[in-house]
């Protein structure tokens, strides 16, 4: 029993370390294309359109209609829209194979995502010596309208849902109600792919 409790933690553990791995190249890839997109079009770094409406201002992130397209034009912003609804997609499609149960899967879809988002910051430094400042202004989505704040916003939001998210993936959400009935017959075999840890033994006849 304590060698296949091991084994299933040491496969959550691998899982785990798969996201990050993935994250990470996937936050590469997008500083790259970033940083090349930015010269082949000479785009300036950060937000710089103004807004004509304001839909909601936090101060530390608004979400706001510019006053002009994003990017060069119109139809490179659509474009962009399409890339960043198929990025979504992809982070879905990971966390799905990373977990069998939907807390694991929200899980793995917030650590890919947050790894993805600091790496992507990190190389762009790199790639484009950009962000000079935590404060520097950037546009977080375009879904579904322009999100606008500080680099910091989406660093320190990304850092703390991190942390929690890979508590979440780790735990398996113990201490929480799990609407599914104890562990027995195929939810044993489930728990083994999933990594989950039985809170307890199957009970056998005659027990």
């Amino acid at each position: 029993m304590a060698d296949r409790v091991e084994r299933i933690r040491d496969g959550v553990r691998l899982r785990l370390v798969a996201l990050l791995v993935f994250g990470t190249g996937f936050g590469y890839v997008e500083a790259a294309v970033v940083s090349y997109l930015r010269r082949i079009i000479g785009y300036q770094s950060g937000y710089q359109a103004g807004a004509r409406k304001v839909y909601l201002n936090l101060g530390f992130i608004a979400f706001v209609q510019p006053d002009r397209s994003v990017l060069v034009d119109p139809g490179l912003t659509q474009v962009e829209i399409a890339r960043e609804a198929a990025t979504l997609v992809m982070l879905v499609a990971i966390a799905v194979v990373a977990a069998e149960t939907l807390r694991r899967r929200l899980a793995a879809f917030f650590i890919a995502f947050t790894v993805w988002d600091l790496t992507y910051y990190l190389f762009l430094r790199v790639l484009d010596g950009w962000p000079t400042s935590l404060l520097d202004l950037d546009v977080f989505f375009l879904i579904p309208v322009p999100w606008v704040g500080p680099v910091a916003t989406a660093v320190v939001a990304s850092s703390v849902v991190l942390v929690v998210s890979s508590w979440v993936y780790l735990a398996g959400g113990r201490g929480w109600r799990d609407p599914e009935p104890p562990l027995g017959g195929d939810r044993v075999q489930r728990a083994d792919r999933d990594g989950i840890e039985p809170s307890g033994g199957v009970k056998t006849s005659g027990a």
